[in-house]
């Protein structure tokens, strides 16, 4: 149970207010429904997502919200509608976009602004959101479905996982307001780390998803939904009533994909679009010799039905090796294991070997991913000839400095063939996709148990040589570095290649296959698909972020024209909608950080030495007084995110530096217990940060699965510990304008959970045993209260003055930076 701790005159208490008290129905928090329709035609889907947001303060609210969308996703539209007014979305530069919402804000306006900050992670925010007001914004977008062995997929995620964080911490206001301090491995931390729920908040988000599917004139055979209960009327897929927004939504449509080039209009004639998909042909793959490094990812995320998923998947990929292939088999968290020095015969011993180390792993630890990639880089070395090199990845994907791992090892991995298999329910699919593509190989997600055997038999087949390798495209003149990455042919796997050309109505596909040269033409049909410029544009500009992060920085006034030529967002830009009516007098008096769902399946995290689960609990408590403005992160001229204050939210997570503003568990110097650390999960043990002096926790640390949980030691530790808390109740205690039983009953299950968290304190709970008197009748509040002020007076001495907080030096840009 974790207690924040707020200054009393931000927190006047309410009649009949406590633990978790809300003050409506629907509670404190400002989003209130998310809904999306998607409409599904062949393989592109179009999507809208509406998000309302109300605000039940009686001040003016600036509201944010950290949210996933497919990676693949290319967002074409957004807009605001409020008080009976619609007001459309511009595409700028996100230094521009900032400025204009930042002026807005000033000037009493409503404004919303969306931005990229992972290709599958956004943020929106929403400000002047007047009392007891309902606003929604909608984001437009089109998506390309991925399809595989007669089933195309749609899938949509619904919550942010938290993310592991490694690195020091930089000096500095945070990026965003998140619960993870920014790091120099992840600069932008606190932008990519939402506060949790507290699991089974009783106010969840209405959610809402229908998908309306047409195949486009094929044969649909089959929808099938793996993590949801659906109804289906006619040709639309809806959700049942009453789901959480805690894992990702999965549909999958079985029907016959068909070799075609799609041409559109082009702009003025000029340029034209084209989508190509090539059906893989009826070829035998060569079976080439592999030199093959399976990296298993064992940290605390991996925990329960997870960690037994990933074990059995790398076994059965253990399994296709032959004796002419060699092997090595490294299992990671914090630190890397091996099965055997390193590459070996897949003999069946060692391949016995393997699987026996294999299953002696558990979850433990954190996520530290670029060690085991650089290992096995350095394993497969320049390769032999006559055999291929091939990385496989078995993970959720749950880590902050994807940038990080392509800057510095995107490169050697882009001259190997790598796959990855992702885990999860609320799976990082966008990084897995990027590394998969980087090296020309596959990506398979699998989002439950059920689901695995079918994936294993998928994997099976792409683990091995592709049909057709070293692909190219004649007959259409080519915008030059216009085409997507042609990567290969794999069994069951169409090739989908997107770009733009000048002339040309047909394409010649050339490529090797096992038996020699290969090739087919492919007819172009005109189509009138605004999704097919908006999807390559999409694809094209994640390939360009890629190669930015991997240190071409000159790409990026590229990258923001081929953003806003075909207005579609991008990590470099960003939609503003702005108010043109002055609805308050200035800036929003109150700013909340919506939290997240824990994702389904996961139990409360623990950071793991050397790094951060970017995770916190909520104790939605009641509104008080209005806050001071926490401006939120601004981009200066060059892009970089300006100095800015701390962002003032009901919770702070782990790893939140000093600052003397209320919030995190007492003690601690980043907000979590004392010794460092802190989980934001009360009852779990303490981890220090990156580079703690205090020793570090348990190995087995980390976000355990179902079926893994097990009692958090006994604390035992001194009053000092939440002494803020002990100052805070006493000073909210002589606040009260007149004695109040229910608020004295509810102090003292309060205090009960601070005796609890220090292993057992005998004053405080005889304190609090002493206030169970306040729920029975004919108690006498007048002398409750007296005690109650006698005892924490007692128990504190003279309450400490909270230090002002460090001034921060000015910080420039997060992700930028050279």
């Amino acid at each position: 149970m974790k207690i924040t701790s707020l200054e009393p005159a931000r927190c006047l208490p309410v009649p009949e207010a406590g633990f978790g008290a809300l003050l409506t129905e629907r509670g404190n928090l400002p989003l209130e429904s998310v809904d999306v329709a998607a409409d599904i035609s062949g393989l592109i889907a179009g999507v809208e997502v509406t998000q309302g947001f109300r605000n039940p303060y009686d001040v003016t609210l600036e509201a944010t919200y950290v949210f996933p969308l497919p990676d693949r996703a290319a967002v074409t539209g957004f807009r605001m509608e409020a008080d009976d007014h619609v007001i459309e979305g511009v595409l700028k530069e996100r230094a521009q976009a900032r400025a204009d919402y930042d002026r807005a804000l000033r000037e009493g306006r409503r404004a919303a602004i969306a931005e990229e900050d992972r290709p599958d992670v956004f943020t929106i925010r929403v400000g002047n959101i007047l009392p007891g007001e309902r606003v929604s914004v909608r984001l437009t977008m089109s998506q390309p479905l991925p399809y595989e062995d007669g089933a195309a997929t749609f899938r949509f995620p619904l919550v942010v996982a938290p993310r592991y964080i490694p690195g020091d911490p930089i000096d500095g206001p945070p990026a965003g307001g998140g619960v993870a301090p920014d790091t120099g491995a992840v600069p932008d931390a606190s932008r990519i780390t939402p506060p949790v729920l507290l699991p089974g908040f009783p106010h969840p988000v209405r959610l809402s998803l229908a998908a309306t599917v047409d195949a486009a004139g094929l044969e649909l055979r089959e929808l099938a939904s793996s993590l949801h209960v659906v109804e289906e009327e006619g040709n639309t897929v809806r959700l049942k009533p009453g789901e959480r927004l805690d894992r990702d939504f999965v549909l999958r449509l079985s029907f016959e994909a068909s070799t075609s080039l799609q041409l559109d209009g082009g702009d003025g004639g000029e340029a034209r679009t084209f989508a190509l998909t090539v059906v893989p042909p009826p070829l035998q793959a060569t079976r080439t010799p592999r030199d093959l490094v399976l990296l298993l990812d064992r940290s605390g995320s991996m925990g329960g039905w997870k960690m037994v998923a990933a074990r059995r998947a790398a076994a059965r990929i253990v399994d296709t090796l032959t004796p002419q292939d060699r092997f090595a088999v490294l299992t990671f968290d914090s630190v890397v294991e091996r099965a055997f020095e390193g590459l070996v015969e897949a003999s069946d011993r060692n391949r016995y070997r393997a699987v026996e180390h294999l299953a002696r792993v558990d979850a433990r630890g954190g996520t530290e991913l670029l060690e085991p990639l650089r290992q096995a880089v350095a394993l497969l070395g320049g390769g032999a000839a006559g055999r291929e090199r091939v990385v496989v990845l078995v993970t959720d994907g749950q880590v902050g400095n994807e940038d990080q791992i392509l800057e510095q090892a995107g490169g050697a991995l882009s001259a190997m063939r790598v796959h990855a298999v992702g885990i999860d329910r609320a799976v990082n699919a966008g990084f897995l996709g990027r590394l998969a593509g980087l090296g020309a190989g596959r990506c398979e997600l699998v989002e439950s148990e059920d689901r695995l055997d079918a994936a294993m038999e998928h994997i099976h087949r792409r683990i091995g040589a592709p049909l057709v390798t070293d692909l190219t495209l004649d007959g259409l003149d080519v915008v030059p570095d216009a085409v997507t990455h042609l990567g290969s042919i794999f069994p069951g796997v169409p090739l989908r290649v997107y770009g733009r050309c000048r002339e040309g109505s047909a394409v010649t596909v050339r490529g090797v296959a096992a038996g020699g040269p290969w090739e087919e033409r492919v007819e172009g049909v005109p189509v009138d698909s605004p999704a097919l410029r908006a999807v390559w544009a999409r694809a094209h500009l994640r390939e360009l972020e890629d190669r930015y992060a991997m240190g071409e920085h000159d790409l990026e006034s590229r990258i923001v024209r081929v953003s806003l030529d075909n207005g579609v967002l991008c990590r470099f830009t960003a939609y503003v909608a702005v108010d043109t009516r002055q609805v308050a007098g200035g800036e929003p008096e109150h700013h909340v950080i919506q939290p997240v769902e824990p994702p389904s399946g996961w139990e409360s995290p623990v950071p793991p030495a050397g790094g951060t689960f970017a995770a916190a609990a909520l104790m939605a408590m009641p509104p008080a007084a209005p806050r001071m403005r926490a401006p939120e992160p601004r981009l200066d001229a060059a892009g970089g995110f300006d100095d800015m204050d701390v962002p003032d939210f009901l919770t702070s997570g782990p790893g939140a530096p000093e600052s003397g503003r209320p919030g995190g568990l007492p003690g601690g110097p980043a907000g979590g217990p004392p010794g460092g650390g802190g989980s934001g999960f009360p009852g779990q043990p303490a981890m220090p940060p990156p580079r703690s002096p205090f020793p570090a926790g348990p190995p087995s640390g980390g976000l355990r699965g179902r079926g893994k949980s097990r009692p958090a030691p006994r604390r035992t530790q001194g009053l000092e510990a939440v002494r803020p808390q002990l100052a805070a109740e006493l000073d909210r205690l002589r606040a009260l304008p007149a004695p109040d039983l229910t608020y004295l009953a509810d102090l003292g299950t309060r205090l009960a959970a601070l005796a609890a968290y220090l292993g057992g304190e005998e004053r405080l709970e005889a304190l609090a045993r002493d206030l169970e008197a306040a729920e029975r009748p004919g108690a006498d509040a007048r002398a409750l209260h007296d005690h109650a002020v006698a005892s924490l007076t007692a128990l504190l001495g003279s309450p400490p003055t909270p230090p002002d907080a460090p001034d921060r030096p000015r910080r420039g840009p997060f992700w930028k930076r050279s």
